[in-house]
């Protein structure tokens, strides 16, 4: 595997080890607890995630299998662009952004920790094996309408930076949370 898609594949592993060890020894109770009633709790975290990347995977497949069958084969590194390089940037923690997420990724309001995970571990594993599964195409040249700023188009490379880096927005998000709970006042 290409270094920049070994760094790559390395920072989902940790993404995943990260939620993991999040999550380790939480009741229901805590990973539904919300800061404030406009903040998401760890289960709305995770789910959020989880519908992203499900969107983002929808969106990336029939492009990168159109591709496979025009035989665009991997010529460059598989990294962002300038543009790419600097929304996936903007994803990373501590967020200096604070964005109203789109209707259609925004968690579900009554879900279980073990729901809420299952689907985020299940989503963020498809995301890995696509990135594992579509390392040889050239990521960085094939374009893919962006599901949530449609007159945006990134590159698959954008696309798979994109997803870990999100990822660690809102389990960093989701770690404030825990912190939070175990700060208040009993």
């Amino acid at each position: 595997m290409h270094l920049e898609l070994k760094t790559l594949d390395d920072a989902f592993s940790a993404a995943q080890a990260d939620a993991q060890s999040l999550i380790a020894g939480l009741t229901e109770t805590q990973a539904a607890w919300r800061p404030n009633p406009s903040a998401w709790s760890i289960s709305e975290c995770l789910d959020h995630l989880a519908i992203t990347n499900r969107i983002y995977l929808v969106t990336m497949q029939p492009v990168a299998d159109d591709v496979r069958r025009q035989n665009k084969m991997r010529r460059r590194p598989a990294l962002p662009g300038f543009f790419g390089a600097k929304f996936v940037a903007s994803l990373e923690p501590p967020s200096k952004m604070k964005s109203k997420s789109p209707q259609s990724i925004r968690p579900r309001a009554t879900l279980t920790l073990a729901d809420a995970f299952s689907t985020f571990l299940a989503s963020h594993i498809d995301a890995q094996n696509f990135l594992r599964a579509n390392a040889d195409l050239d990521l960085a040249a094939i374009r893919f309408q962006n599901p949530f700023i449609k007159f945006l188009r990134f590159s698959l490379a954008t696309g798979l930076h994109a997803i870990p880096a999100h990822e660690r927005r809102h389990l960093h998000q989701a770690r404030a949370v825990l912190t939070a709970s175990q700060a208040k006042p009993t």
